[in-house]
């Protein structure tokens, strides 16, 4: 659920390219070709629910997302903008593929940097083999790389005046939970972003979804919503649990005095172990569930540091909302002043106990 990615700088290109902001070249380009075309697809979710040919399964999604879309207003003082209020079916999988990269022994990302919203440790594409390309060449360039495909990703309220964010097939058909948390997500980092601090602006859009899905599930939740929700937060509990560990073996390997090729050897075996621990919670735990098989398959140093990204401060940010009297005005406004300060401070900030 990238946020902003390479590809999400397309809308602000869109509205810079009159004044010189961005270069039409390249990658910008196709940044820009690809969010006007998801644009361009989009159709008002009432127009789409007044229609004959919508079909059944799609039309009662369709539904439970306006009702979800209201709660975010409502309850969670999410923004009330045009963003999920239509629907774009892309024909595909995924609305971008984001490439991350990492040094051979080192969990720290490859960032690039664009206007406005500054460094982040991915760069999206709207088209696969632009990424696959991307990450041949990093990998040529001595680079740990990976390409991963993303459901959905927010604008941060730029594309406003273009209609919003919408809907995409690639999330619609999610169970109940999984949708609500998708949405609370992503209009989260509407609310609030910081430069050049991606576990910032991720972990404290996880929080939302996390409040936020358990309350409208507790309010609002259909026959068998919660159950399903608590399965997969199960199984999503137990995928933190199996990645942080290797992430803190393999950050306290990296820092070690081993040599390189030692550091490789353990690396290696750290992954494996890593695989096999995944194969036998998703035997006795899981009844079988594949759902995480391709983040495995490309385990490795990259994806374990994305996985970082969203989860490392999601503590934090929850303590915050408590301290905030569970008030979500004063939770943003808070989130909003940390935003602003330098990145030392905003961490130290966060960091602090009541």
């Amino acid at each position: 659920m990238a946020f902003w990615g390479g590809a999400g700088v397309a809308a602000l290109c869109v509205a810079a390219l009159g004044l010189g902001g961005c270069s039409t070249a390249g990658y910008y380009a196709q940044a820009a070709r690809g969010h006007l075309d998801l644009l361009a697809r989009a159709r008002p979710v009432p127009e789409l629910l007044a229609d004959g040919s919508t079909p059944e399964a799609l039309r009662r999604q369709l539904a439970l997302s306006q009702r979800i879309r209201d709660f975010a207003v409502a309850e969670l003082h999410l923004p009330d903008n045009r963003s999920y209020r239509s629907y774009t079916d892309l024909g595909r999988t995924a609305a971008v593929w984001n490439v991350v990269a990492t040094p051979e022994l080192s969990l720290k990302l490859k960032t690039w940097c664009f206007p406005v919203v500054g460094c982040i440790g991915y760069r999206g594409y709207y088209d696969r083999a632009a990424a696959d390309a991307l990450a041949s060449q990093l990998q040529a360039e001595g680079w740990e790389a990976t390409v991963y495909g993303v459901p959905a990703y927010s604008t941060l309220g730029w594309s406003e005046w273009l209609g919003g964010d919408p809907l995409l097939n690639t999330f619609i058909g999610w169970p109940e939970g999984e949708l609500a948390r998708m949405v609370f997500h992503e209009l989260a980092h509407q609310v609030a972003y910081a430069d050049d601090d991606t576990a910032f602006n991720e972990s404290f859009a996880t929080a939302v979804e996390r409040i936020g899905s358990e309350r409208w599930l507790n309010e609002h939740a259909a026959p068998g919503a919660r159950e399903a929700y608590a399965a997969q937060g199960q199984r999503r509990a137990d995928f933190r649990a199996l990645t942080q560990a290797a992430r803190a073996d393999l950050q306290a390997l990296y820092a070690s005095t081993a040599s390189d090729a030692d550091k490789r050897a353990a690396k290696a075996e750290r992954l494996a172990r890593l695989r096999a621990d995944y194969e036998v919670i998703k035997r006795e735990r899981w009844g079988g569930f594949t759902g995480y098989d391709a983040w495995f398959a490309r385990a490795g140093n990259p994806s374990l540091a994305v996985q970082g990204a969203y989860n490392d401060l999601v503590p934090q940010f929850l303590r915050l909302y408590e301290r905030q009297g569970r008030s979500f005005p004063r939770f943003y406004d808070e989130v909003r002043r940390l935003a602003a300060l330098p990145m030392a401070e905003r961490r130290a900030a966060l960091q602090a106990e009541p």
